[in-house]
């Protein structure tokens, strides 16, 4: 992940897209940030991050079957890359890291 920085919105969306495996579009993405964080989220923000997280190659797409409830039109689908998880493993691991150096004092 070296030389890839990551924003935490784009995080927040990299890992939505984990959670999403294999019904990972926009719109699933958008309702599964909203679910866990209990937040409002705008679709437009999404694809922009999703956009960055595949330049980034964190995510790849590809487009899905046509369906009749989408009038005809198919979905872009999104998946984390082997990079992507990676990424998500580095970035868990340094936020544990952090939260374990916090002196125990700090809390009092």
């Amino acid at each position: 992940m070296k030389g890839t920085y990551l924003g935490e919105f784009e995080e927040v969306v990299l890992l939505a897209v984990a959670i999403r495996t294999g019904d990972a579009y926009g719109a699933a993405v958008v309702n599964e940030i909203e679910q866990q964080l209990d937040r409002a989220v705008n679709l437009g923000a999404v694809h922009t991050a999703l956009h960055r997280l595949e330049e980034k190659k964190l995510v790849i797409s590809e487009m899905g079957g046509v369906t009749a409830e989408r009038g005809g039109r198919s979905k872009r689908l999104y998946v984390v890359t082997t990079a992507g998880r990676r990424a998500l493993e580095e970035i868990r691991q340094l936020r544990n890291q952090m939260w374990d150096t916090i002196p125990k004092i700090a809390w009092s």
